[in-house]
């Protein structure tokens, strides 16, 4: 489930096809789609959020499946518990 946030900023995570792996990164490949998709295989990373309004976003490439998205959300705990 994708949380609905008040007012109009987003919580957003850096995707990048660039070869960036570090201990943090998740592979993203086209199986991880429910629907959408990217071009290419993608790394995703956990320890690159930001917060950006709605209003620039131009578009939705996809949604990844609920099994990927518990893998983030993984991850990510496992990076605020290093803290």
């Amino acid at each position: 489930m994708i949380p609905v946030l008040r007012g109009d900023d987003l919580i957003l995570c850096q995707i990048t096809s660039q070869a960036r792996t570090d201990e943090y990164s998740v592979p993203l490949e086209s199986g991880d789609f429910v629907a959408g998709r990217l071009n290419q295989s993608s790394l995703i990373r956990p320890n690159r959020l930001f917060t950006a309004d709605s209003g620039i976003i131009a578009y939705r490439a996809g949604r990844i499946s609920e099994a990927k998205l518990g893998e983030i959300v993984d991850r990510l705990i496992a990076i605020l518990k290093q803290g």
